[in-house]
């Protein structure tokens, strides 16, 4: 029951599933999950400009890669240096995903420019 109301919880306040399950873990976040977290934070959310093309999928597909990546990381951790090591190659590849998705776009002439107010929720 705890579980469903957590993971609830977390798409009312945004965040990924992967994201909902690592908040059960117990101790404190770690600056690295933080990091990650604001980084899911800037995934976007719809495709640049509407178009929905093979970049588009593309980008999807890496999304789903690191977040699968990221729940086997940590279930495989054995200690605090192992999850930040998942977190932080989480990060890692939420951003460079996000770089590629836009400059590929940038470079078909879409418009990229927008703005975000990414808050901490807490």
């Amino acid at each position: 029951m705890f579980h469903s109301k957590l993971c609830v919880a977390a798409l009312v306040a945004g965040l990924t599933p992967v994201a909902a399950f690592a908040q059960t873990d117990a101790g404190p976040e770690s600056y690295e999950e933080q990091l990650a977290h604001v980084e899911d934070q800037l995934v976007y959310q719809a495709p640049i400009a509407g178009v929905e093309n093979d970049y588009w999928f593309n980008y999807q597909t890496d999304l789903a890669e690191a977040r699968k990546e990221l729940t086997k990381d940590l279930r495989r951790s054995t200690d605090a240096e192992d999850n930040r090591d998942a977190w932080e190659e989480y990060r890692s590849e939420l951003a460079d995903a996000r770089g590629d998705y836009a400059k590929e776009m940038a470079e078909k002439g879409y418009p990229i420019g927008e703005v975000r107010v990414v808050g901490t929720g807490r």
